[in-house]
């Protein structure tokens, strides 16, 4: 296959938006390495047959930006990555320097991967804006999409730096799933104020149970080394959930990690007994993952180095308070 130079593409053309197309992949193939060299943590955008089969089979969907000879200057994708597959995740996006005040390219591709994810069978967008500027705060505000917590320093800054950066978590209804949602009482208020904001129906109910004697808890763990990072889903919440997460945060502390998160079942009625107990190791509120599960998740968070929380750029007052309740449960969950 003939190897693509991105530097000899020329600027000033005009370019469309569109669904990738098989031949596109080199093209998707060589802008990532003009970007991100070989360092993109997701290495099938640099490999064109898996990409290609990726999209056909719906697991990413792959929009681009094609100048009218063809050069791909431009990529985002949504993608499958909750445990429920009609859940994607809005990513992987970048555009050549050349192209990059062509009006809004990014956001134009985000707006074509929202219209044709439904056709893949996606109820709901989940994304992250990232707190180190403001632009993809103002596009998610745009396209719908509600802040529905604050993932506090998820990863390093742009370029490679050391510097930690946190994200905003927002949400876009696809398709509405209204089910019932157990309240930890600690987060009652905070949750239904996040709610407020989400254009789904949910009924609320205290979450007042121990787990059923016997019942073991189910977990699943994903680490990102290269983002010092470790998320662990927790299916089922059983009498062993401390002995059990001892064990996945020393396997993380083990590996480097700095940042735990801990996504919990909201549809669990011993959801609020997890969330003392994590409290009580130093977590605290992240925010809602509505439909994480098909039904909704909490996420909470801990981490091993003090945040810059003044760092964090802030567009909507709903996002304003959003981080005022994270830093104030922060600040109440550190150890006395």
């Amino acid at each position: 296959m003939e190897k693509i130079d991105v530097s000899n593409i020329p600027s000033g053309q005009e370019v469309e938006v569109g669904l990738m197309r098989p031949e596109d992949a080199p093209g998707v193939a060589a802008l990532f390495r003009a970007v991100y060299h070989e360092d993109y943590p997701i290495k099938t955008y640099y490999h064109p047959q898996a990409l290609i089969a990726a999209n056909q089979s719906g697991e990413i969907v792959s929009c681009v930006s094609r100048t009218s000879r063809g050069d791909i200057v431009g990529h985002n994708a949504f993608y499958r990555i909750a445990p429920c597959k009609k859940i994607y995740e809005g990513g992987a996006g970048l555009v050549l320097p050349a192209y990059r005040n062509t009006a809004r390219l990014l956001e134009r591709m985000l707006s074509l991967g929202i219209q044709m994810v439904p056709e893949f069978g996606g109820e709901g967008i989940c994304g992250e804006q990232i707190c180190s500027h403001l632009y993809t705060q103002k596009a998610a505000a745009r396209l719908g999409n509600v802040t529905m917590g604050l993932e506090v320093d998820l990863s390093f800054e742009e370029g490679g730096g050391q510097k930690r950066v946190s994200s905003f978590n927002g949400y876009q209804t696809l398709k509405p799933l209204p089910h019932t949602v157990y309240l930890p009482e600690i987060y009652d208020g905070p949750l239904r104020f996040l709610y407020g904001g989400l254009n789904e129906e949910r009924q609320f109910k205290p979450s007042d149970r121990l787990p059923a004697a016997g019942y073991l808890s189910r977990i699943e763990v994903n680490i990102y080394d290269w983002a010092q990072v470790t998320r662990i889903s927790v299916f089922e919440i059983g009498e062993d959930f401390m002995v059990a997460m001892a064990v996945k945060e020393s396997e993380a502390a083990a590996r480097g990690v700095t940042v735990c998160q801990v996504w919990l079942p909201l549809a669990s009625t011993s959801v609020g007994w997890a969330v003392e107990r994590l409290r009580s190791r130093g977590y605290f509120l992240g925010g809602i993952l509505p439909r994480w599960f098909d039904t909704d998740g909490l996420l909470m968070q801990r981490l091993s180095h003090t945040p810059d929380w003044d760092s964090i750029q802030i567009l909507l007052d709903r996002s304003r308070e959003i981080v005022h309740m994270v830093r104030e449960d922060w600040q109440r969950s550190r150890p006395q």
